[in-house]
């Protein structure tokens, strides 16, 4: 289905039981694979603190790849080259950079923003407000949190997703915290529950995690 005012390149690879919604924004040599939902309207639960202005179309850059199963929100933009895995949900106001990869079944809420050249595998849930700078690699099975309370924020207090800055590293299965930095070059090992900011190049274990040493100058690449 081919929603009104949407301009589909002849260089674009369009798969079986596609969904493009209206005015979504498709580059040259596009792969869009089987039963792909673009430009999907948002929903929003009538409690749900979430903005709700009409946000803009959905982007996809030139060249870039969509799995199959995946649903993109209009309001999403995700850059050039970049890879959108099988049975990837994208909320409104998303972005993913150049070059970057979204694994197999993960999830990346509203306002979350991915740089460019990012690694992020399987199964990962990429919480609202979340900020990943360039060239982070997040392992299988990362989550991210964004509201201390669980649910009983006061009125008008924001959530606070964490920020992975440069090149930091997140092993398998790791828990990251409301508002935590994890620091340049920094990396978090498997399965750690990280509830305080991580230096820069520094390895921090555990549950709490703690620091256990700098990263040596040949373990940073």
């Amino acid at each position: 289905m081919l929603g009104d005012g949407v301009a589909l390149p002849q260089s674009a690879e369009v798969g079986a039981h596609v969904v493009i919604h209206d005015g979504t924004a498709i580059g040259e040599h596009v792969r869009i694979q089987d039963a792909v939902v673009l430009g999907k309207p948002v929903s929003l639960g009538p409690r749900s603190r979430a903005a709700r202005e009409e946000p803009p179309p959905l982007v996809i850059g030139d060249g870039a790849t969509i799995g199959a199963g995946s649903v993109l929100v209009t309001g999403a933009a995700v850059g050039p080259e970049a890879v959108i895995g099988d049975q990837v949900h994208l909320r409104e106001r998303s972005a993913v950079g150049r070059g970057s990869v979204v694994g197999r079944g993960s999830s990346v809420e509203n306002d979350a923003v991915i740089g460019a050249d990012v690694r992020i595998q399987s199964a990962c849930y990429i919480t609202a407000f979340s900020a990943i700078e360039d060239e982070v690699f997040v392992a299988p099975g990362v989550r991210t949190l964004n509201d201390p309370t669980a649910g009983r924020r006061p009125e008008g207090e924001p959530l606070r997703g964490p920020t992975f800055r440069r090149r930091c590293r997140v092993g398998g299965g790791a828990t990251i915290l409301p508002g935590v930095e994890i620091g340049e070059e920094a990396f978090v090992g498997a399965g750690a529950v990280v509830t305080r900011d991580v230096p820069p190049r520094t390895l921090v274990v555990g549950v709490p995690a703690r620091p256990v040493r700098e990263l040596r100058p040949e373990e940073l690449g």
